[in-house]
């Protein structure tokens, strides 16, 4: 026995050399955009597929041309190269776009949502917007809780124009036993979706970053002046996953009625409002998203935005491939 061996037996022995073991490799996420989140890496979502919608005054559409909401599911769920789909039908009418939404959310899953294997995965799972949270807070988390019970991962809060707003929604989202206001029962059919029985969605279902198992998460987005002003608080919420500028709204809120009854549009006070939100992610270390497009993402991506929402159809799809080219996945 050499010298070196003797002695660490000795140190052994005595109690006085603690051998620390490997940590064990972290157990993947169900839902992958966690997991890409908690990397850093880029996270790219698609739009759901709709139906085309007949334009006032215009002609009506061909019932032929009409998909199912299983037909619209599958075709969401071929976009292999999306990492989430994002469904906004339910941001104007709630109870209107939840009818649509709910026989589509029907399909996706029994398309083949939820992947074979261990770990269990999904392949694209729901993000939801869910209409603005301050006119009526108790009415927001019943809506939210309802959109739990669908099976969804995200939630995207429209127009936060504060950190209690956000604070609320946040709340919504994690049962009462987590600190939130979801009652505990209230699981509808996500544990089924999920592939999971009632306790282990129950412990699955609460938000992350603030859990770090959790398979919830929650996109803020800030669209108006207001919101704007108090983005740095905004981005210091507990909870919060991603913010993003709501660039489209914020066209409108940037643009003016001149003399001649042009609209005209600031560009520069629209790309600083922009740039304020993406300061604020970058101080607090939150993860900062942009709706792009094919013309704008590689340059969001250098900015420092990370995760996009994309519409549908083949620019999306373009869109995508370019920004994942850009991000080596």
């Amino acid at each position: 026995m050499t010298i070196r061996r003797t002695a660490l037996m000795t140190l052994l022995a005595a109690g006085t050399l603690k051998l620390t073991p490997a940590p064990l490799p972290a157990q993947p996420h169900l839902n992958p955009v966690v997991d890409l989140l908690q990397a850093r890496k880029p996270v790219f979502g698609l739009y759901a597929p709709a139906n085309r919608r007949a334009r006032p005054g215009g002609p009506a559409v061909p019932a032929d041309s009409m998909k199912s909401p299983a037909q619209l599911a599958r075709e969401a769920l071929g976009a292999t190269t999306s990492d989430y789909v994002f469904d906004g039908t339910m941001e104007g009418n709630f109870d209107a776009g939840f009818a649509t939404f709910a026989p589509f959310a029907d399909g996706i899953f029994a398309a083949g949502m939820l992947e074979a294997g261990t770990p269990k995965r999904l392949k694209a799972p729901l993000f939801v917007k869910t209409p603005g949270i301050a006119a009526d807070v108790p009415l927001a988390q019943k809506r939210i809780i309802q959109q739990l019970e669908q099976g969804v991962s995200g939630i995207v809060f429209v127009d936060v124009e504060s950190a209690s707003e956000l604070e609320a929604g946040i709340a919504a989202m994690r049962f009462v036993s987590n600190g939130g206001v979801r009652p505990n029962n209230a699981h509808g059919s996500a544990p089924a979706r999920w592939g999971m029985t009632d306790g282990q969605y129950h412990q699955a279902a609460d938000v992350w970053p603030l859990n770090p198992r959790g398979e919830l998460v929650n996109f803020a987005i800030v669209e108006s002046k207001e919101g704007i002003a108090k983005v740095r608080e905004i981005a210091q919420v507990k909870g919060i996953g991603v913010l993003f500028p709501g660039a489209g709204t914020l066209r409108g809120v940037y643009s003016t009625t001149n003399a001649d009854g042009q609209r005209v549009f600031d560009e520069k006070a629209w790309e600083g409002a922009i740039q304020q939100v993406l300061a604020a992610c970058k101080e607090f270390n939150v993860p900062c998203g942009y709706p792009a497009g094919e013309a704008d993402i590689e340059e969001r991506m250098r900015q420092g935005f990370s995760v996009f929402v994309i519409g549908w159809g083949e620019p999306g799809f373009r869109a995508v491939a370019k920004g994942r080219a850009k991000a080596g996945r």
